[in-house]
């Protein structure tokens, strides 16, 4: 052999074995956790949360948003913050995420504003969650005053939870995309939170039932601040929720880029009207993502 095919051999061989392992044998990392809001099965997690999550897990779920946090009591589905997180570790599951009570914080004062939020990021770290979420306004808060009002409250959240190492985002539901003279709620917070404080959680099912844009379009307009979906279904006929499959959103179609969107966190919710009950929707619906949307696992 002369010696410029040898260095080329050579040079053949060393860059091969830069090439990562994976590039051969090690299987694929998921790209994202499966994930489920515990809202869709909280009387059965409030009733026994231990086998309530292991079943949970059997079914595929590997990460978990909470909800109920008692930020008197720093507790969750009664466990402290602490006991709590001895259960995820003792199952190998993850919680990411975590909807928290701000509702009632919206005309406190600043230091009790400030004082949950502390709570809540206590909570929140103790649980190694990446996430803190404001998931939702009282009927009688959902004024354009209100509105305004809350975005700059989630301004303020935004920077304290942020400064502590933890993400925060702001949830939809239906209400805020309600026209009153023009205007309406959801504009007013993206137009007037900051985007580096506030990211957004984005739940397809309100975005198909009350918006007029679709879940690529709005995400087309903020693009790298869709951290978080919620999935479910819209039953055909009274648009009530229903499981993946069984209704009119066809998640094969109207999923948006996720990198465009900036996902980190996806999870599955039912919070109602249950084809059997809640842990079987669960079920069916982990079923359904697993056999129709894999490049999503």
């Amino acid at each position: 052999m002369d010696r410029r095919k040898f260095i080329e051999n050579t040079g053949t061989l060393c860059l091969s074995a830069l090439l990562p392992i994976s590039t051969y044998s090690m299987p694929v990392k998921n790209k994202y956790k499966l994930g489920l809001q515990l809202f869709s099965i909280h009387q059965d997690m409030t009733k026994d949360t231990v086998s309530t999550l292991k079943a949970a897990k059997a079914m595929g779920y590997e990460d978990f948003e909470t909800f109920g946090f008692d930020s008197g009591k720093g507790t969750y589905y009664g466990y402290k913050a602490i006991e709590f997180k001895k259960i995820l570790e003792d199952l190998q599951i993850t919680t990411n995420s975590g909807h928290y009570e701000f509702a009632s914080y919206l005309t406190k004062s600043d230091d009790d504003l400030k004082r949950f939020v502390e709570q809540c990021i206590k909570g929140a770290h103790i649980l190694d969650m990446k996430y803190i979420v404001w998931p939702w306004i009282a009927p009688d808060q959902r004024t354009l005053d209100n509105f305004k009002l809350m975005a700059k409250r989630l301004n303020v959240i935004g920077e304290q939870v942020t400064a502590s190492g933890i993400g925060f985002a702001y949830h939809n539901h239906g209400f805020e995309f309600i026209d009153q003279g023009g205007e309406n709620g959801y504009d007013i917070i993206l137009k007037d939170t900051d985007p580096s404080l506030v990211k957004l959680q984005m739940d397809m099912y309100w975005v198909m039932n009350s918006s007029k844009h679709t879940p690529k379009e709005l995400i087309s307009k903020q693009p790298g601040r869709y951290v978080m979906w919620h999935l479910k279904d819209m039953d055909k006929v009274t648009r009530d929720y229903t499981e993946l499959g069984n209704g009119s959103i066809d998640y094969i179609k109207i999923l948006p880029n996720p990198v465009e969107s900036g996902l980190k966190y996806y999870y599955l919710e039912q919070g109602g009207n249950y084809a059997n009950s809640p842990m079987q929707s669960a079920a069916d619906n982990a079923t359904y993502l697993k056999k129709h949307l894999q490049q999503y696992l």
